[in-house]
């Protein structure tokens, strides 16, 4: 069965679509324009009752939150493809610690920075100094702690790819778009730096960019 994608060529969506290409799972992708408003959409709303992208279909199930749906096929198809949960209890732990780093501590920060750095008049805001700083120096002190882990290991779980560096990438390349002006925040951090080279250059990412072409 082909798992259908809606909604992939935004931060979330490449997360997804990054996670079946290193599972080796067949998909097909359907559009959604965020900014025309189809996520908002009486036929959109029947699948993602919020409105946010993405949204996957395999056969009669439907799966909405990104990292709920990187974490089921993670494990949905734990014995092909990259192990993407850790292989013992102790692993599995690491990696749901820092998918919850991701999504608690490292996205918000920088989720805004992007809005307002990047996209500040589709989403109708004006570019707010004070905001910027304040997400700059809450994010600058996440990437200090990463530093610091990544100094200990090679990846963030450990010493093998997972699902807790794969959920980071997509927002990291808006991280490292020039008009950003952001870059430095990576490069400025030894092991952060190099641990994103070895992330970024993964096949699986590479072929997402491919399908949708990062910012520059």
């Amino acid at each position: 069965m082909v798992v259908k994608v809606y909604g992939p060529d935004c931060g979330s969506g490449k997360r997804v679509i990054a996670c079946l290409i290193e599972k080796g799972i067949e998909f097909e992708v359907v559009d959604v324009d965020l900014f025309k408003g189809e996520n908002k959409t009486p036929e959109y709303l029947k699948l993602q009752p919020f409105g946010v992208l993405p949204v996957i279909q395999d056969g009669d199930y439907t799966l909405y939150e990104s990292r709920a749906i990187i974490r089921y096929y993670a494990e949905k198809y734990k014995s092909q493809g990259t192990e993407l949960l850790g292989k013992t209890i102790d692993e599995k732990g690491l990696v749901e610690q820092w998918l919850e780093v991701e999504a608690h501590n490292f996205q918000p920060p920088l989720y805004d920075l992007v809005v307002r750095l990047l996209f500040p008049s589709e989403f109708g805001i004006t570019p707010d100094p004070k905001s910027i700083k304040e997400n700059e120096e809450k994010l600058a002190h996440v990437l200090d702690v990463y530093e610091d882990r990544l100094s200990k290991s090679k990846y963030l779980a450990g010493d093998t790819f997972s699902l807790a560096d794969l959920s980071h990438i997509p927002f990291i390349q808006y991280l490292m778009v020039k008009r950003m002006g952001k870059e430095y925040m990576i490069r400025d951090r030894k092991h952060v730096s190099t641990w994103w080279d070895d992330i970024s250059n993964r096949p699986s990412w590479k072929k997402v960019l491919q399908l949708y072409p990062a910012l520059v």
